[in-house]
């Protein structure tokens, strides 16, 4: 009996990858990216091939030119924050003597705060913290457009 693979399934751009990833997406719009890619078997993660650093190098070109001359262009992002510590465990890395690999009880849905902030070369906005009554909520459109 063949062995299953152990990790993340290898992403390859074949045609016929390209062909099922688009006609899967087109049967459901609204499923996620990391749903449709266990459907099919195949990575959702992408890596980044030699071609695709001058697509983003033209691409940031098409946008510096779109900006008027006395113009701001503004750069903005939000991040969640658990509150409790937990991090996520491709970021982290344990370097200790002792046995990293004891149980650590968390909560399964840890509270977390919602940070937004914006940059430009006039300054930073921010930091905004989403929350309500001092309690962290939902991100919506409303929400934001609020904060803006």
């Amino acid at each position: 009996m063949p062995k299953k693979p152990v990790g993340r399934p290898k992403s390859m751009g074949t045609p016929e990858n390209i062909a099922a990833v688009r006609t899967s997406i087109e049967q459901s719009p609204s499923r996620s990216a990391r749903k449709h890619a266990f459907a099919l078997g195949i990575s959702d993660r992408t890596e980044l091939s030699p071609t695709d650093w001058g697509k983003r190098k033209d691409c940031c070109n098409a946008i510096l030119t779109a900006v008027p001359p006395n113009g701001i262009m503004w750069s903005s992002d939000e991040a969640h924050f658990h509150i409790s510590g937990t991090v996520k465990k491709q970021n982290f890395r344990y370097w200790a003597a002792e046995n990293p690999l004891k149980i650590h009880q968390r909560p399964l849905h840890s509270p977390k705060i919602t940070v937004w902030c914006a940059l430009s070369s006039v300054g930073i906005v921010g930091p905004y913290f989403f929350e309500e009554g001092g309690v962290t909520v939902t991100v919506t459109s409303n929400r934001y457009c609020e904060m803006l």
